[in-house]
C-alpha cells in the first residue's frame, strides 16, 4: 500500500509545485497513477501565496487527482476569520493577524494589505469582497484527518491513549510535547507536521515531515509503503531510518 504525503506548506506554491512533479517521478519509476497524495495541513500563513495554494488544490480535486488535503491550526485560523475576525484560537493567544502568524500574507495574496497594521473592521469589509467563495467552501471542508492501512496522517498529531474515534480537534490541530515526548506504540503509525525539525525524522511511532516551509526551508515529500518511509528528492528516494 503506498501513500504519498507533503508537509506543512504555508503559502509556498512554487514548493508545492515542486512536491507534485517530484511525486509524478516517482510514480513514472514505479507504475503508479492511483496512489493518494495527503496533504498535512497549514496550506496558508507566512509564506506569498495562499491564494494559489489553495486555488492549485481545489482545482486539482475539481479535476480528480487523487489528492487529501487535511486541515491545520493555521488553515483554521483563517476560516475563524472569515466567521469572526474578532475571533482568537483557542490554541493561541494571537490574532491570526498577528506578525507571528502570518495571516496578513495570506489575505495579501488576496489582495487585502496591511490587515496587520489596519482597523479589523475596515480590514473585514474588504475580506468579504476579497475571498472567492469557493476557497471558503474548501477550507470549511478540510478534514482533520486520514487513516489508511496502519497510518494516519494528521496536522499535529494525537492525544496518547486516547482512541482515535475520541480524538478531540484541538489536539489533532495544536498538540506538541504531550505527543512528542510519547514513545509508545498508538497502533498507528502517525505523519505529522505541524512542529518543525531540520528533516524529515522517523521516531518509530511518528513520523515528522514539517521541515520548516513557514520559515523559509523546503517543503517536505514523503512516500509510506508497508510502514517503510522515504523522502521524495531529485533523482529518486531517500530512505528515512528509524531513530534509536
Amino acid at each position: 500500500m503506498r501513500t504519498y504525503a507533503i508537509g506543512d506548506i504555508h503559502g509556498y506554491l512554487d514548493q508545492l509545485d515542486a512536491a507534485h512533479r517530484l511525486i509524478a517521478e516517482d510514480r513514472a519509476r514505479v507504475g503508479d497513477r492511483y496512489a493518494p497524495v495527503i496533504h498535512i495541513g497549514d496550506l496558508v500563513d507566512r509564506g506569498p501565496d495562499s491564494r494559489g495554494v489553495i486555488a492549485r488544490l481545489h482545482s486539482g480535486i475539481l479535476k480528480g487527482e487523487p489528492w487529501i488535503v487535511l486541515k491545520g491550526n493555521h488553515d483554521r485560523m483563517f476560516i475563524s476569520f472569515l466567521l469572526d475576525p474578532d475571533d482568537c484560537d483557542p490554541g493561541t493567544s494571537l490574532h491570526w493577524t498577528h506578525p507571528r502568524i502570518g495571516g496578513a500574507e495570506t489575505l495579501a495574496s488576496y489582495g487585502v494589505r496591511g490587515a496587520e497594521e489596519r482597523p479589523r473592521a475596515e480590514v473585514y469589509e474588504e475580506v468579504l469582497d476579497a475571498i472567492p467563495a469557493d476557497h471558503a467552501t474548501f477550507l470549511n471542508g478540510l478534514r482533520t484527518a486520514h487513516l489508511r492501512g496502519g497510518t494516519l496522517f494528521v496536522h499535529a498529531g494525537i492525544r496518547p491513549g486516547v482512541p482515535l474515534a475520541d480524538q478531540r480537534e484541538d489536539d489533532l490541530l495544536w498538540i506538541r510535547g504531550t505527543f512528542h515526548d510519547d514513545r509508545r506504540d498508538h497502533g498507528v503509525l502517525v505523519v505529522h507536521g505541524h512542529t518543525p525539525v531540520a528533516e524529515v525524522t522517523h521516531y518509530g511511532n511518528r513520523v515528522n515531515i514539517d521541515t520548516g516551509a513557514g520559515y523559509g526551508k523546503d517543503v517536505a515529500t514523503v512516500v509510506i509503503e508497508d510502514g517503510r518511509v522515504w523522502q521524495l528528492v531529485p533523482g529518486g528516494r531517500r530512505a528515512i531510518r528509524r531513530e534509536g
